[in-house]
């Protein structure tokens, strides 16, 4: 397949690299330091589990540049989804299907506002990985999974072959027929670690071991929880105990990605995140006091500290 990944950090780059070493047609965009070393040096992805050293790769900062492709996986931030839209307008009019592994449940919504709504198939990953330092992603772990889905539920053609590519590439990929309430549950999980650990400055096996952040960090999940099932998204009520449950299996020191940023001054996805379960809960009239706290507390952060690196 040719496939165009927009977006070469910590997911782009691994799952990127995976398909193109397995042999696909890959475009990688990237920007910055990050385009510079794959232009010069290629790609590496450091990994016990699926290593990659690609010596050579076709890179670009233009998405109108790449030409033609099958698939586009989308793995920018949050805040760079309308711009990004707007570019793969061409690709998604050529017949390229687009695949966002973002995080967030509006973020196919706003790809929507610019693309058909036939070419956006919905997907979430699940990986901890991260760029190292340019050039260079490293994966921490093992888990690196993919569940996508078509919105009406249908098992399409293009899943499959989409499938068949990311099993070709030793890519553990899923088929999902209700991929809205996929995402949700990751929703449920993410916005609960991201809020708490960020506005607390602490790893996972702090907030569970003190029974007031374990608290916090149920109440937060349960709030996501309400606001789904509120907007019609199938979660058991429990949910929210379930993923509390869960994160007692974690490792001790695992964060989140808004806390890495928080730490290192960068911009903050919060109004994607925990900033969107408040705007959501107003519209389905939800209370969400313990989200609404700790964006408000985190909202002085979301622009970067000044001075920060890129």
């Amino acid at each position: 397949m040719r496939i165009i990944v927009v977006g070469t950090g910590g997911v782009g780059g691994y799952f990127g690299g995976q398909l193109a070493l397995a042999g696909h047609d890959v475009v990688f965009i990237a920007r910055g330091r990050q385009l510079q070393a794959l232009n010069e040096r290629g790609l590496r992805v450091e990994s016990d589990h699926a290593p990659v050293t690609l010596t050579e790769v076709q890179a670009t900062d233009d998405v109108t540049a790449a030409g033609n492709a099958d698939l586009a996986i989308v793995a920018v931030k949050l805040w760079d989804t309308e711009d990004i839209a707007r570019q793969l307008t061409m690709l998604a009019a050529g017949g390229a299907a687009v695949l966002s592994l973002q995080n967030g449940v509006q973020k196919d919504e706003e790809l929507a506002r610019h693309l058909p709504s036939e070419s956006i198939i919905g997907g979430a990953c699940y990986i901890s990985a991260s760029i190292e330092s340019p050039g260079v992603v490293r994966h921490n772990g093992t888990l690196a999974r993919i569940i996508m889905g078509e919105y009406d539920g249908r098992s399409t053609d293009r899943l499959r072959a989409i499938g068949d590519a990311f099993a070709g590439a030793g890519i553990d990929a899923e088929i999902s027929d209700d991929i809205a309430a996929v995402l949700w549950r990751k929703f449920v999980f993410l916005v609960g670690l991201s809020s708490v650990t960020s506005a607390t400055r602490q790893p996972i096996g702090v907030l569970r071991a003190v029974p007031a952040t374990r608290a916090l960090l149920h109440e937060v999940m349960a709030e996501v929880v309400d606001v789904a099932r509120a907007r019609g998204v199938r979660l058991p009520a429990d949910y929210a105990a379930q993923q509390v449950a869960f994160c007692d299996t974690l490792p001790e020191q695992m964060g989140s990605s808004m806390l890495h940023d928080l730490l290192h001054g960068r911009r903050l996805e919060l109004p994607w995140l925990g900033g969107a379960v408040v705007e959501m809960g107003e519209l389905a009239a939800v209370p969400t006091p313990a989200n609404r706290i700790l964006a408000a507390a985190l909202s002085p952060y979301v622009q970067g500290s000044p001075g920060a690196p890129d």
